[in-house]
């Protein structure tokens, strides 16, 4: 499968677009108010050809798959989560992560708790030793 690289000046292009979040040179962050319109015009019948369209992307640019590809992900994220799943950032560092699919253990939990202690221990040791060094590397100036 041939991935396609954004040029500089497509980025430009894109980046001006008010319905994109963020621009790479491989991908394209769309704002969540859009792909919940686009959703809506979807399901009152617009092609999803018509909806970029009419949101201000050149298919030249993003390629001609991209509205179907984009809408059928969007769609089935709506379908599962409703509009607040395309509101909601659910990858990367916004997301919450998998939840449990079990109740813990009273043993498991503690077994976690005294985990998480050990790293925030470790943690703070690090700390004071990088504040340390840094005071000595003032000392020696």
């Amino acid at each position: 499968m041939l991935k396609r690289l954004f040029t500089s000046t497509q980025l430009r292009i894109l980046e001006s677009n008010p319905n994109v979040v963020h621009v790479t040179e491989k991908a394209i962050t769309y704002h969540p108010a859009f792909k919940v319109q686009a959703v809506k015009s979807y399901k009152e019948g617009y092609q999803p050809m018509q909806i970029f369209l009419a949101a201000g992307f050149d298919i030249a640019i993003i390629g001609a798959e991209t509205p179907k590809k984009g809408l059928k992900r969007w769609r089935a994220t709506y379908d599962k989560f409703g509009e607040e799943g395309l509101l909601m950032e659910r990858r990367g560092k916004g997301s919450t992560g998998r939840p449990s699919s079990k109740e813990l253990s009273t043993e498991e939990k503690l077994r976690r708790a005294e985990a998480k202690i050990k790293l925030l221990e470790a943690e703070n040791e690090f700390l004071k030793k990088l504040e340390a060094l840094e005071r000595q590397a003032k000392r020696k100036r």
